[in-house]
């Protein structure tokens, strides 16, 4: 066995957690079950790894093989890559059969079209979802598969989820493999991104249930000259019936689950900008555009906690509730007229 093969099988074995390695050996199969049962998985995880690694030995195992136990290691754990959600299109509505055979040789033949030092492994999993790991070269040298890049991608669909490398010069390359290999005509990305796959996949295939209505807030009732006393327990009880109004609104909008896990988001608003006619200040009426981006470690629940906290109204703009609801739509939104100077409309 290559020492660079046997190097990195010792590297992803040390990236386990201790109590999930036998666990992941198994899922892997390439070693046997006797294999397994001579190996002490109570001691130092360094010792672990080098009686793994002269287990693969003596299986010869290749970087294939070794590739194979890195993807099983990083769909236990997506959440240690950044994904980036990618939406296809195509002129035709009608819905190709989708061949898994056909596909792996068309994405293969793609990219080693384009690139020769690249290796490609492929992994299917439930809910019909495809697992590409790249691992890229240059002309010059072999791939580096400390630097990869992740696809998943659900057959049927016109959305993938990547995870780039270190090498982002190679990414047009992955995304018109993908397409050709999909039949699909061209892709883009939404702007949505989070370490979270299943949240991101989640509002992509619309299995996160959100409501959208939009409610119009009540003032609260004007208290009449009376006594002090009973002033002070008309505004208590106010703020008790305010509160639970916010708390019914924020239910009701963002519902009683948690949030996907969504860590940033992006807009791109195009309105009108509009002036009094006698200022003179536009000669022509063109479109202001801007982009208005999010983040934090989780951007919905950060969100549903503004009205509660007293930083903002109930309900929230349906710029702000609809992230979900818009996933689908490449979150951009278009305004074809602004009410005042500059000022952005919500739809």
């Amino acid at each position: 066995m290559d020492e660079t093969v046997a190097e990195y099988i010792r590297r992803t074995v040390l990236k386990i957690p201790r109590d999930e390695i036998k666990t992941m050996l198994q899922k892997w199969g390439f070693l046997s079950e006797t294999q397994l049962q001579t190996i002490n998985f109570h001691q130092m995880k360094d010792n672990i790894s080098q009686d793994v690694v002269q287990c693969c030995e003596e299986n010869s195992a290749s970087i294939k093989q070794a590739a194979v136990l890195d993807i099983i290691y990083n769909h236990s754990y997506p959440n240690k890559r950044m994904w980036s959600v990618y939406q296809m299109n195509k002129t035709e509505e009608e819905t190709d059969f989708f061949d898994l055979t056909d596909f792996r040789k068309k994405f293969k033949r793609h990219l080693r079209s384009a690139l020769k030092n690249v290796t490609i492994n492929f992994r299917e999993y439930e809910n019909n979802a495809i697992w590409i790991r790249i691992a890229w070269g240059t002309p010059y040298t072999k791939p580096n598969q400390y630097k990869t890049s992740y696809v998943v991608y659900h057959s049927q669909t016109p959305h993938a989820f990547i995870s780039p490398s270190v090498l982002k010069s190679n990414l047009p390359l992955l995304c018109q493999a993908l397409v050709v290999a999909s039949n699909y005509q061209d892709i883009h990305e939404m702007e949505l991104r989070s370490h979270s796959l299943n949240s991101l996949e989640d509002m992509v295939f619309k299995r996160y249930s959100q409501n959208f209505e939009t409610y119009c807030p009540r003032p609260l009732q004007e208290s009449t000259v009376a006594q002090e006393s009973a002033a002070g327990l008309r505004i208590v009880q106010e703020n008790i019936n305010e509160k639970e109004r916010i708390q019914r609104v924020n239910r009701d909008t963002f519902g009683d689950g948690p949030q996907p896990k969504l860590e940033f988001a992006e807009y791109k608003l195009e309105t009108m900008f509009t002036s009094d006619p006698k200022l003179e200040v536009l000669d022509k009426k063109e479109p202001f555009r801007c982009m208005v981006k999010f983040h934090s470690p989780h951007l919905l629940e950060s969100l549903k906690s503004l009205a509660p906290a007293g930083m903002a109204d109930a309900p929230l703009s349906p710029l702000l509730t609809c992230i979900p609801h818009k996933a689908r739509n490449y979150f951009k939104i278009r305004e074809k007229k602004g009410f005042f100077p500059g000022s952005f409309v919500s739809p």
